[in-house]
């Protein structure tokens, strides 16, 4: 563990009292921790103040919150306040909404106050400079200052932070510029949303469900799409705000202490043009898939307007984006086909999360004029454990899994637990893979992930059986060796954080039709060898076994967030039907 007591500036990066609140770590530029409060309090998108990811932070640095030299937030609430104080005087709204809103911007401009008290210090004794960065400006200080490129083109689109739901402009070394932004109330994260609602999933973050299920649909509604969403000639987009309510008076939010929560943003209006929305138990019929469809369609369309007006005023061939809407992978997967960008970065955690290392890198950059050194190329910046952490989990639950007939073996050697493990992924067992520092941002990237044998067309029932109980229409991801992508994808782009949709071969599609969706493609994680060894090892072996250098990864979790610690994985393998836990150096199996 780097001990940065020794740095000469020490930088905590913040997303709080907003979905996906997070910490970050950064010092002498250097990111060393990153993790979502969710990780730690076990409710999925947990929004409020992140305190037990500031202390996991703290203690991966071996710094006290008395060390910092600043604190960085993505939220600014004086940003764009002239929209703001315009807009309230049009649509004036509801005291309980605005009590709500400024009791929210009142606890973002008072973060030291709540740092203080978290950590049961006097206020004074905390020397850091609190620095208030604006929400889309973090989101694009995420994109740019982590990537491995000098210059880019930069784009942020979001749902909606510090009155705005676009914001792009260009990167250049330590500074990026602001070309343009869409305001409060036009946003493509927005129009999203309200179809994610109207289709009857509600919960926040739900999104990626309706992006699943728009590959079982033909965009049939795509005339009725372009009556919700003017394109305009710069490259904007407008809302017809007819169909929404996110802007009326009484859409409440709920950003503190639990589960974000959001009021339906759809408008009666949407009702007359598609018809009666699905309730949340309403089986899926055929209009829905084509709503959905039609939907993703429209999105594209004015994602991709909004792209080529970019390119063609940047002339840039590299694209850094960032935002919710750049965890739209089908949309992500297309950008080469439809705008002439040669290269495209996007960390892991593009949606609100990433807004910590985002801000924290724009004090880095832009405000201390600090050279660029450090690029994320690797995601795995959480928490990890010792055999010995492990061990003692395992010795204190011995009785339970011993009552659920499970043997265990430890492993001195890697390679042969890799070996043995690809074995009973050929086998067609479902396998807990738990190993190193958790992964940063929502996808499990080979560190805290279920591993299943994609050539098995049944593997998808057998997994929602056994463990996911999720929708049947939702794919499972593959993890390829990264020589290998050519071989099997039409499109061979690096793609290390999941965050890309290509076509499949047709030729492989049958090989692995457990990663195969319907539209015949995959939302593929490329594997180096130098970014995750062991988990590339675990690939390669089982490429030697069955002549497939990939494997079905889904996330380590069951209704849950992704497991963190070893007590959780063990947990969800002994309330589900997992066949095989590996912990570390540890194998469990049932028998």
């Amino acid at each position: 563990m780097r001990n940065s007591r020794e740095a000469k500036l020490l930088i905590l990066g913040l997303n709080a009292y907003h979905g996906d609140s997070s910490a970050c770590i950064v010092a002498d530029g250097s990111l060393i921790a990153a993790a979502e409060e969710e990780r730690f309090r076990r409710i999925k998108h947990w929004a409020g103040f992140p305190s037990e990811a500031v202390r996991y932070c703290l203690k991966e640095a071996a710094v006290s919150i008395t060390d910092l030299d600043h604190i960085a937030v993505n939220r600014n609430p004086a940003a764009n306040i002239f929209r703001k104080a315009t807009f309230a005087l049009h649509k004036p709204p509801s005291l309980n909404l605005l009590r709500d809103r400024v009791h929210n911007a009142t606890r973002v401009r008072d973060i030291k106050s709540t740092l203080a008290e978290k950590f049961d210090i006097d206020p004074r004794n905390l020397k850091a400079k609190v620095r208030h960065v604006e929400h889309h400006l973090a989101h694009l200080s995420s994109a740019f200052f982590v990537s491995p490129f000098d210059r880019a083109a930069i784009v942020s689109v979001d749902g909606f932070g510090d009155f705005v739901g676009a914001m792009w402009g260009t990167g250049q070394g330590g500074k990026i510029k602001i070309a343009d932004r869409v305001f409060f109330p036009h946003s493509l994260g927005l129009f999203y949303l309200g179809f994610t609602q109207f289709l009857g999933f509600p919960k926040y973050g739900d999104e990626y469900k309706v992006m699943g299920l728009a590959a079982y649909g033909q965009p049939a509604y795509l005339d009725r799409m372009q009556q919700l969403v003017n394109l305009n000639s710069n490259g904007k987009f407008e809302l017809n705000l007819d169909y929404f309510s996110h802007h009326s008076r009484n859409v409440t939010m709920t950003w503190e202490n639990g589960e974000p929560q959001m009021a339906p943003v759809y408008s009666q209006s949407m009702q007359r043009l598609l018809g009666p929305p699905r309730q949340r138990d309403d089986a899926i019929s055929t209009n829905h898939k084509d709503i959905a469809a039609s939907m993703q369609a429209m999105y594209e369309k004015a994602f991709f307007h909004l792209l080529d007006h970019i390119s063609t005023n940047t002339k840039l061939p590299v694209l850094c984006l960032a935002g919710g809407c750049a965890m739209n992978s089908v949309a992500n997967g297309k950008i080469f086909d439809n705008i002439p960008f040669t290269d495209i970065y996007i960390q892991p955690a593009a949606g609100d999360a990433g807004g910590a290392i985002g801000a924290a890198y724009y004090l880095w950059h832009q405000i201390l004029n600090q050279p660029r050194s450090f690029v994320l190329e690797k995601p795995y910046l959480g928490p990890e454990f010792t055999d010995r952490d492990i061990k003692q989990v395992l010795e204190n639950h011995r009785m339970e899994f011993e009552n659920q007939c499970c043997r265990i073996e430890k492993f001195q050697d890697s390679h042969l637990l890799c070996q043995v493990t690809a074995k009973h992924i050929a086998d067609g067992k479902v396998v807990g893979w738990f190993q190193g520092r958790m992964e940063w941002g929502p996808r499990a990237l080979g560190n805290r992930s279920i591993v299943c044998d994609p050539r098995r067309a049944d593997m998808k029932d057998i997994l929602n059986l056994k463990i996911k109980r999720r929708e049947s229409f939702r794919p499972f991801a593959p993890s390829i060796h990264l020589e290998a992508v050519n071989e099997y994808f039409e499109i061979g782009y690096p793609d290390p954080f999941m965050l890309k949709v290509y076509k499949i071969r047709p030729q492989k599609r049958a090989v692995i039709p457990a990663v195969t969706h319907v539209d015949g493609t995959g939302r593929l994680q490329t594997v180096r060898k130098q970014d995750n060894p062991l988990y590339w090892q675990l690939i390669e072996e089982f490429r030697r076994l069955t002549g497939v250098p990939v494997v079905l990864n889904t996330s380590f979790n069951e209704n849950e967030p992704i497991v963190c610690t070893p007590k959780e994985a063990l947990d969800c393998f002994l309330r589900t039907k997992m066949d095989v836990l590996i912990l570390g150096n540890f194998l469990l199996e049932r028998i």
